[in-house]
């Protein structure tokens, strides 16, 4: 809320109205504030989340192996700093890109190429293969198949390899397998 003291409006922080409109964390300046601690860690930056509440969220994914809590503390320290409560209130959650979660970006497809996932079509059904290659334009999956060959009496396995546009995913994930 806004109350008047003095002919100066101010929020209820005691801040000018005017300056406390100008201040606004955004994913941006975030992204920045972060990239040469990602770089230098072998992270990358899957999303940055601003709710209208100021709830900030920062997913993160290392190109090889798994992001530790190490690598979140240090992510949330580096804001911390950086942006400062009291001028902005917010709060922040850093936490790794979880595997049950449809990739987001492009280093999270080619993070997962030789893994199975799953992709879901804008037109409707889903594939099931091997990621197996990914750039900025699109990404292919092997499917395997065993099929009867004529004149066999084994099923003999035929990959076919199809590739997708990212404008025509609705989604594409990991298929998580317990063993």
């Amino acid at each position: 809320f806004a109350l008047e003291m003095r002919g100066l409006r101010v929020t209820a922080c005691g801040c000018p109205l005017g300056l406390f409109a100008e201040i606004m964390i955004t994913a941006q300046a975030l992204g920045e504030t972060i990239a040469n601690y990602l770089t230098e860690n072998g992270l990358f930056l899957v999303d940055i989340e601003i709710s209208k509440d100021n709830d900030i969220t920062v997913s993160i994914e290392k190109h090889q192996g798994d992001v530790n809590i190490d690598n979140c503390i240090d992510i949330d320290r580096i804001i911390s700093a950086a942006f400062d409560r009291d001028v902005e209130d917010y709060s922040l959650t850093v936490t790794s890109a979880g595997l049950d979660q449809p990739f987001k970006v492009l280093d999270q497809y080619r993070k997962f190429i030789g893994n199975e996932v799953e992709v879901v079509v804008k037109g409707g059904g889903k594939v099931k293969g091997i990621l197996s290659a990914a750039d900025e334009a699109s990404f292919e999956i092997t499917v395997s198949k065993m099929v009867k060959v004529e004149g066999s009496k084994k099923k003999v396995q035929q990959d076919t390899v199809t590739a997708y546009a990212y404008e025509g995913v609705k989604s594409c994930k990991p298929v998580i397998k317990f063993k």
